[in-house]
């Protein structure tokens, strides 16, 4: 019976790894009501927008910064298409934290 035990405690972790799953799609509440949130965007080709003006990759830091420091509380939405490469949504995190961005919603449909 340990033997069984044993055996079960250290298979669990690895069967939970082969599972597939599509994280865009969750079931959340609302964000709070905020005021005029600045949303960057990721389409399926990989272009950036900053709410619906596209910009290029290496400007989203200077953009959230300028943004910043006119609205010291500003809040940012992250929406990517679920076809993006994760790897460019890292980097979009980053430039908003880089810009001095504390307050990140990631946006995912229902």
């Amino acid at each position: 019976m340990l033997v069984l035990l044993v055996v079960f405690i250290v298979t669990a972790p690895l069967l939970t790894n082969s599972i597939p799953i599509n994280l865009p799609k969750t079931e959340s509440v609302a964000p709070v009501e905020q005021k005029d949130p600045l949303v960057v965007s990721i389409d399926d080709k990989g272009k950036l927008f900053i709410n619906k003006d596209e910009i290029q990759p290496d400007l989203l830091e200077t953009n959230l910064r300028s943004a910043k420091e006119k609205n010291a509380d500003v809040r940012v939405q992250l929406q990517a298409d679920n076809g993006v490469n994760y790897g460019e949504v890292a980097r979009a995190m980053a430039s908003i934290e880089k810009a001095g961005i504390t307050k990140l919603s990631v946006i995912t449909a229902k």
